[in-house]
């Protein structure tokens, strides 16, 4: 009888052991499973890098920088042009590559007036919902008919409707752009 309760009281303890172990496995796994797979699984931006473009650019100067986009008619480009050269003031404008190629004497003039020439792409088009390569060629055909009008390099893109996403910005930046934002947008604030 003794043998008997010996042998149960080892068969509990086994039993208890391998209990132990199962429990302790599965802690394991869970604990490997909360550690790791966040890093491998993403149900959120959480925690993620988001590209951002440049809204401003801080100075101890009284100073504030405009800009134009040119991407429809020319009705008031000369008008604009008068008036900032009446006062002084230079610009960045920023132009489709289709409003280039239909305007191409205010792109000289704009250019010859010493305003900064900035790409806003060649159709005009939300360029999130484009894949990378057709970021870049709306980033590079605008830039090329610059290129051959007045003979500048371009380094800032404007993104049409102001859309953006990590892909549209990291793109310009390996077209060699800067991404510029507005962080005043006179048509909204009327």
């Amino acid at each position: 009888m003794n043998n008997q309760n010996e042998n149960n009281t080892v068969s509990d303890i086994t039993l208890f052991v391998k209990i132990g172990i199962i429990v302790l496995t599965i802690l394991v796994v869970i604990g490997l499973g909360i550690k790791f797979l966040p890093n491998a699984i993403t149900v959120s931006n959480i925690g993620r890098k988001r590209d951002l473009p440049i809204y401003s650019v801080a100075t101890d100067e009284n100073k504030v920088a405009l800009s134009f986009d040119a991407a429809w008619g020319n009705e008031d480009t000369q008008n604009i042009l008068d008036t900032l050269a009446k006062h002084d003031v230079k610009v960045t404008f920023f132009m489709t590559g289709e409003w280039m190629g239909k305007y191409p004497e205010d792109v000289k003039k704009i250019a010859a007036a010493g305003h900064d020439l900035g790409n806003h792409s060649e159709n005009h088009k939300q360029m999130s919902r484009l894949s990378e390569q057709q970021c870049k060629d709306e980033l590079m055909k605008a830039h090329k008919r610059i290129k051959e009008l007045t003979g500048i390099e371009m380094d800032m893109f404007r993104p049409p409707y102001g859309d953006y996403n990590n892909m549209v910005v990291g793109t310009a930046r390996d077209c060699g752009y800067y991404t510029i934002q507005w962080d005043v947008d006179v048509y909204a604030s009327t």
